[in-house]
């Protein structure tokens, strides 16, 4: 571990209870959890206190904070190349559709979700508005409109992280059971991915009667189906199905849906947040860099690099993944490793964290309005 020029004011701290608090609790041992069941903790999550560690240990974080702009031109970008690739696709065979979607549409669309997901934190240009729109750019390639309300529910992901009504990123116990542990049954499930994930919102939505139908929700919708109907009837149905596969292939069956797993699927018990640090981060603007957003949601893709390069001694201790590819086979293939492989707590544990200091974040990329959980 490198030596470091610690803020004499913070108390020394275990390298384990530093990146990984509640490493050591023993409810990661309860029988049958993280298969049959999910982990059940009495911690918080471990984002904020880490992040306050690293803030005082190296200040000269916060340098790093702030917006990318390029990342609206990535959007803009993104969703011409796929048009273009489409309307290219307009007289093609179905199965050469689907090998340019597995092998070419996945990767694009793949990196317009991490444009979607920089907006909704308002990491691409200055104001709510602009962000929104920047989102919707890149949502056109993706044929179903998602970019506004993502940003509802996963803003509340990073605040509610492990609450089962108000973390959407959770699956519902009915689907993790239905999934099961078997190859074809998890193999099913990413296939129906978008499905499940749109039913979960529901849950989410009734636990604090939060409402979908905004209006940059009905914007979004409105410009995503003008977009499909104008693909269909200029380009072909072809180009659309491209469009399509392409569209699931970025979040199902293929390699790219491992940063799904990647994220926040308990391989070691102990730590309930991964990164990723293989080549493909290349293409999917260092969303691996998953520990580093959530210690510090209001740092752009583009610096995050930076992030775990100043401070290696909170995260070169953890464990990470380096291969995507590697990690969708283990889990479609290890029986141990289920949709219950992650960790849930009572949303008023969370509520016990420190504030964050004012000064050292910017709250227009987090969303403080709610508090508390169901009673």
């Amino acid at each position: 571990m490198s030596a470091i020029t610690k803020d004499m004011s913070v108390p020394d701290i275990d390298v384990n209870d530093l990146t990984r608090p509640g490493h050591d609790a023993e409810e990661w041992n309860e029988s049958g959890a993280g298969v049959d069941k999910f982990y059940t903790l009495n911690h918080p999550e471990p984002h904020r206190d880490r992040a306050r560690w690293i803030l005082s240990n190296h200040p000269e974080v916060k340098q790093l904070f702030g917006r990318t702009p390029i990342t609206a031109l990535i959007a803009v970008g993104g969703a011409t190349i796929q048009t273009a690739v489409g309307g290219a696709l307009a007289d093609a065979s179905w199965w050469i559709v689907a090998l340019c979607a597995w092998f070419f549409g996945a990767f694009v669309n793949h990196t317009m979700w991490v444009v979607i997901h920089e907006a909704a934190h308002n990491l691409v240009l200055k104001g709510k508005a602009k962000n929104q729109l920047v989102g919707m750019i890149a949502n056109l390639p993706l044929v179903v409109p998602a970019s506004s309300s993502f940003r509802i529910y996963h803003l509340k992901h990073h605040q509610f992280q492990g609450d089962y009504y108000l973390d959407a990123d959770v699956a519902a116990d009915w689907e993790a059971r239905l999934a099961g542990r078997t190859f074809l049954g998890k193999l099913a499930w990413e296939i129906l991915f978008p499905i499940f994930q749109s039913v979960r919102t529901i849950r989410f939505a009734q636990a604090k009667n939060i409402s979908f139908w905004t209006l940059p929700v009905g914007i979004n919708f409105t410009l995503q189906m003008v977009y499909n109907v104008a693909v269909f009837a200029l380009l072909g149905p072809s180009a659309l199905l491209y469009l399509a596969l392409s569209f699931l292939f970025s979040i199902g069956p293929h390699p790219l849906g491992a940063r799904w797993i990647q994220e926040h699927y308990i391989v070691e018990q102990g730590q309930e947040t991964y990164s990723y640090y293989g080549p493909l981060n290349v293409l999917a603007l260092n969303v691996g860099f998953h520990n580093e957003h959530h210690d510090f949601p209001f740092i752009a893709w583009n610096r995050l690099p930076k992030l775990k390069a100043l401070a290696p001694e909170a995260y070169d201790s953890l464990v990470s993944h380096r291969s995507w590819v590697a990690l969708w086979w283990r889990f479609l293939t290890d029986r141990n490793i289920t949709l219950f492989s992650r960790a849930l707590r009572d949303g008023r544990i969370n509520g016990k964290r420190r504030a964050r200091v004012r000064g050292t974040y910017a709250p227009e990329t987090l969303d403080e309005g709610i508090t508390g959980t169901l009673s």
